[in-house]
């Protein structure tokens, strides 16, 4: 596996910066990525931000059906659908770069509306912009002789930002093409990382394989393993802290929107439960009825693309400022954040968010009612089931499924009702579906 260097990246992004100039993108414009991930990739993502254009990064898995409804509300000025559109971004007329991103990149999430909205931060002045670069490496400490290795899909915003981080910090990265437990422990000992983002279900599967091989990594070169994007049993977690050791084991809270705390093993072990305090530079609180809400600097304030009222639900003015909630209830005690409820039927499984009103909208038309829920996995977590109403083959729902929905999204189970429990108000009783 090969590494690309901050210097070698560099030239890249000069070259992607000219080469969306040539297509007639400028400040603000939209690039929609949707490629497998790869060095190139995270390159093309500092090309565009360092000349003030978007990128869009989306999953490449996902269908016609998803994938052009995301299209039509972004208006994007250029979409890299396949990798060689993607290398010839990096053959462009060279082109001088801002020092840092002028943008966060644009992520989609969907939240309880089950319509997927983009995370938009607009465009950055030259402080703000240096603030938000300063503010990650500063936090997780990345420098010139950082190697990170990307093990998780570099489109979702976790890994990306550390392996951005890492490359404006002057130091290197990798990128797993997809994950393997044993490719992941060939790649430690080959390219001898030392920092890596992954989420609860990537530790599992690589304890998993060492249990079953025998296998003894030699994991001393990794100086950072951060990790977050799903609950994390405490079984894997304090494996990690043994494996990795406790100084090098990191997780955090946050989200598409925003980073709210992050918390080290030792204060873990001292505070088991909690997810640490908040990030410098914010206050995170909760409110009478357990919702969490966290202040942001000037240069994390984000809205949602073209949609003002989700936006102004998302915020309120307190005594420290600007917060936002995306809607997860928790608890503060002595400075420590504790999370008790992700938001509303939110399902994750293997560390992606799966929202249930989404995966419902693709049966529109085959059944006579839907209702998508999680139940505990050992493996991923969370696994996506569905109960219909309908006279309706499972298989006709499966084919549905393959044709509208990203391989995550699919349900894994499918169970006919002949009603689905609703409260008096109509909203569906997912608790007594799981």
């Amino acid at each position: 596996m090969s590494t690309l260097t901050a210097r070698a990246s560099e030239a890249q992004q000069r070259s992607v910066a000219g080469g969306l100039a040539s297509r007639g993108l400028g400040r603000g414009d939209r690039v929609v990525l949707s490629v497998p991930g790869s060095p190139d990739y995270v390159s093309v993502v500092l090309g565009a931000l360092r000349s003030g254009v978007v990128p869009v990064p989306l999953d490449p898995r996902l269908t016609a059906w998803e994938r052009d409804r995301l299209l039509g509300d972004v208006d994007p000025g250029l979409v890299v659908d396949s990798e060689p559109a993607l290398a010839e971004l990096l053959t462009g007329p060279e082109q001088d770069l801002a020092p840092f991103p002028l943008a966060r990149p644009m992520h989609f999430t969907s939240g309880t509306t089950g319509r997927p909205k983009g995370v938009w931060s607009g465009l950055l002045d030259p402080g703000d912009a240096r603030a938000l670069a300063l503010e990650e490496r500063d936090l997780w400490r990345f420098a010139p002789d950082d190697v990170d290795l990307v093990v998780s899909p570099v489109y979702h915003s976790a890994p990306l930002r550390f392996a951005t981080g890492t490359l404006l910090a002057g130091g290197s990265i990798a990128v797993l093409p997809r994950f393997d437990a044993a490719d992941l422990v060939e790649a430690i000992e080959q390219v001898r990382p030392t920092s890596m983002f992954c989420v609860p279900a990537h530790l599992q599967r690589l304890f998993e394989h060492l249990d079953t091989t025998g296998a003894e990594p030699d994991v001393s070169s990794l100086r950072l393993v951060a990790h977050a994007g799903a609950p994390c049993p405490d079984s894997v977690r304090r494996r990690a802290h043994a494996f990795f050791g406790q100084e090098v084991v990191w997780e955090f809270y946050g989200s598409t929107e925003g980073q709210m705390t992050a918390c080290s093993a030792a204060e873990w072990a001292e505070h088991p439960g909690t997810l640490g305090r908040a990030r410098p530079g914010r206050v995170v609180t909760a409110d009478a009825d357990g919702q969490l809400w966290c202040t942001v600097p000037r240069w994390a304030r984000f809205e949602y693309w073209r949609d003002p009222d989700k936006t102004a639900e998302a915020w309120r003015e307190t005594p420290d400022g600007p917060a936002f909630t995306v809607g997860d209830l928790g608890r503060v005690e002595d400075g420590y954040v504790y999370l008790d409820s992700r938001r509303t039927d939110l399902i994750i499984s293997g560390g992606v968010n799966v929202y249930p009103l989404e995966v419902e909208a693709a049966f529109d038309g085959l059944v006579d009612d839907v209702a998508v829920f999680g139940r505990p996995d050992e493996r991923w977590g969370q696994r996506v089931c569905a109960a219909y109403v309908g006279d309706v083959a499972e298989e006709t729902l499966r084919r549905r499924a393959v044709e509208r929905l990203a391989p995550p999204k699919r349900p894994k189970e499918y169970e006919r009702r002949d009603l689905l429990p609703r409260t008096a108000t109509g909203k569906v009783r997912r608790d007594e579906l799981s």
